[in-house]
């Protein structure tokens, strides 16, 4: 049987609550919600959407690495914004952080996120 391993890395911003940065199982990185946030001050980074899409893209970044996996390892993106009509300006941001050909994405618009932020960004890869 398969077990589980729970990554928790110092090098990214802490979990929130009782969650885990990541799982790994068979083969499967699972990243929780990522947030703009600063992993040295903990505080989310000022600007627009890009600048905390990019800072999330980060902090998933350090979190796949630690998982043995890496951004071009990622197989399904899956965005929450509180706005629809930012999206052009999250792009912008995105598609400078992965490559062609870009993983499986879903964006949906949400009502509100953790501590008030405009973009949580979880995702999918393989080790």
């Amino acid at each position: 049987m398969a077990s589980h391993i729970y990554i928790n890395s110092d090098k990214g911003p802490g979990p929130y609550a009782a969650l885990s940065q990541a799982t790994v199982f068979n083969g499967l990185v699972f990243c929780s919600g990522a947030l703009g946030v600063d992993p040295v001050t903990m505080e989310m980074v000022e600007g627009n959407i890009a600048n905390r899409t990019t800072r999330a893209l980060e902090n998933i970044k350090i979190i796949l690495e630690e998982a043995g996996s890496g951004v071009d390892k990622v197989l399904k993106v899956n965005i929450f914004v509180t706005s629809i009509s930012d999206v052009a300006e999250l792009n912008k941001a995105y598609n400078g952080f992965f490559t062609e050909p870009r993983p499986a994405r879903a964006c949906v618009a949400v009502k509100e996120l953790a501590r008030g932020t405009d973009v949580e960004i979880e995702c999918v890869a393989h080790v």
